[in-house]
């Protein structure tokens, strides 16, 4: 159950005390089951594979996040020392590198910018760093467009509006910042405090989910164990989702179904009524061997068919059909994986995992 470097990394205080340290990990199964609990002896759980389209280890730190571009032509994986390299997404072939952070810092988040944004730059990727960079590249020249710094604050997440007009960034400091693309200037905060009617985040944020048919609401979620769903109209929450402990990016919407992979080790992976808030279903998660998944990631696949899953623990990456809940296929890893990503097809599942490889692997028709 080893598991180093992971999304809830903090500059100041290092991974002790944080929620994916390995000794905070066992202190959770510990407290989950009882200390004087004896071995639980469960049928062992067979997931077929799903086929691997390709792999690219060595890299020099863990693979924190990972991102198909917009045609699904590339994969860029974000590292733990601040790289990002991007790869060709048929042949797994290393296409550009882009150095994010000079302190060597963790890249953990990164959209690229929807095609349907009306700028006529193409393969500009947003990168966030946990140094409180917010950065544009344009990734085929490998130039930085440009580079927002949010003082005291370290980014763990952030996403564009479907028509990439707008992006939010969120991370150590509770607030949600909304910027515009094409100014790159802040329109609001999101965020509790004096003068706010509605409530807001108490800790850290780690997953950022426009909605994709709405471009009022925004879901936010983090320690503090809820979803907010913000309407960016009246700048602030209009429903709160209880319950969800969410370390990295782990919250999606499709329809009126919101899901949630929460790190804990019992009711990780979850679905809820979007309008509502109520939950609907706790997707089960059988131990595959003896020990539970503690999730980082959880994501709809475009299509709308299946929800991917993964984390650590297990260290292991589900696929569920959406119809059935059931799982239908999965991905055995040496340590945690921190990350997925549907390519625009559907027909593709990218993983950032701790072993400080990237992989591709084909998704069932």
């Amino acid at each position: 159950m080893e598991d180093d470097g992971l999304p809830g990394y903090d500059v100041d205080e290092g991974l002790e005390g944080g929620p994916a340290h390995p000794d905070r990990m066992k202190e959770v199964l510990r407290q989950s089951r009882g200390a004087d609990a004896p071995p639980i002896t469960k049928p062992q759980l067979y997931l077929k594979p799903l086929a691997q389209n390709w792999m690219v280890g060595g890299h020099q730190a863990d693979v924190f996040c990972v991102r198909f571009s917009s045609d699904s032509t590339l994969v860029a994986a974000g590292l733990g020392n601040g790289q990002v390299c991007v790869y060709q997404a048929l042949a797994g072939r290393l296409a550009y590198t882009l150095d994010t952070s000079e302190s060597q810092l963790p890249s953990t988040a990164m959209r690229f910018r929807p095609s349907s944004a009306l700028a006529t730059t193409k393969n500009v990727l947003l990168t966030a760093n946990a140094d409180g960079q917010v950065q544009h590249w344009h990734v085929t020249s490998g130039k930085c467009l440009h580079t927002i710094h949010e003082p005291d604050n370290q980014v763990f997440a952030i996403d564009y509006k479907e028509d990439g007009s707008q992006f939010a960034t969120a991370g150590r400091d509770y607030t949600v910042r909304i910027y515009d693309e094409a100014t790159k200037t802040k329109i609001c905060d999101l965020c509790s405090g004096f003068g706010k009617k509605q409530s807001g985040h108490s800790n850290r944020v780690f997953s950022l989910r426009f909605h994709p048919t709405d471009e009022n609401v925004l879901l936010s979620a983090g320690w503090d164990n809820t979803i907010q769903i913000w309407d960016l109209r009246i700048e602030g929450a209009v429903r709160s989702i209880f319950g969800p402990h969410i370390c990295g990016d782990s919250v999606d919407i499709s329809g009126n179904d919101v899901v949630s992979g929460s790190w804990r080790p019992t009711e990780q992976l979850q679905l809820w009524d979007y309008r509502s808030g109520e939950l609907i279903s706790n997707i089960p998660w059988q131990e595959a061997h003896g020990e539970p998944c503690l999730l980082y990631a959880a994501q709809f696949s475009k299509s709308g068919k299946y929800i991917a899953a993964g984390g650590s623990g297990s260290n292991e990456v589900r696929l569920f059909s959406r119809t059935t809940l059931e799982p239908v296929g999965g991905v055995s890893l040496r340590k945690g994986c921190y990350g997925v990503d549907f390519s625009g097809d559907s027909k593709s599942l990218a993983i950032a995992a701790g072993d400080m490889a990237v992989r591709v692997v084909a998704v069932p028709l």
